[in-house]
């Protein structure tokens, strides 16, 4: 009998740091800048985009350095997966804890690094701005409907 993987048999805090890493699926749909409502504390995903993103790859220029050079960068981890409610519905962090599967073009399930892109439901399918480009203050502009 073939051997369970591991999203399927492990919790997230369950996993070791390299299952954690690898269920990232490259959409980059973390890398769009967020505002939050105040008073209700709802999230917004904007069309806005962080500088260190690589267009070729959809991954980060800057992975290990991301949370010092850009200080609002979240890093995910276990300990924080009842927060991950923010996070895009085909999140395979937020699929995961929520007991679901992951899509048939998540990377682990099709092994190409870049089927996210190739599905079309990374962030190149959905920016319209680096936030190099812009304000902060425009940031409200961009926020997605």
């Amino acid at each position: 009998m073939a051997q369970e993987v591991f999203w399927r048999s492990k919790t997230l805090q369950q996993m070791t740091p390299q299952e954690w890493e690898s269920l990232c699926d490259g959409c980059a749909l973390c890398c769009l800048h967020k505002v939050e409502d105040e008073d209700t504390q709802e999230v917004f995903y904007t069309t806005v985009v962080c500088h260190l993103l690589d267009f070729d790859t959809c991954r980060c220029t800057r992975y290990e350095d991301r949370c010092t050079l850009v200080p609002d960068c979240v890093k995910l981890t276990p300990k924080d997966v009842d927060e991950f409610h923010w996070l895009p519905p085909t999140c395979a962090y937020r699929l995961v804890h929520e007991g679901q599967d992951l899509p048939e073009w998540h990377p682990l399930v099709s092994g190409d690094p870049l089927s996210a892109v190739e599905a079309g439901v990374s962030v190149l399918n959905v920016y319209e701005v680096r936030d190099d480009q812009i304000t902060e203050d425009e940031l409200v502009d961009y926020v997605i409907d």
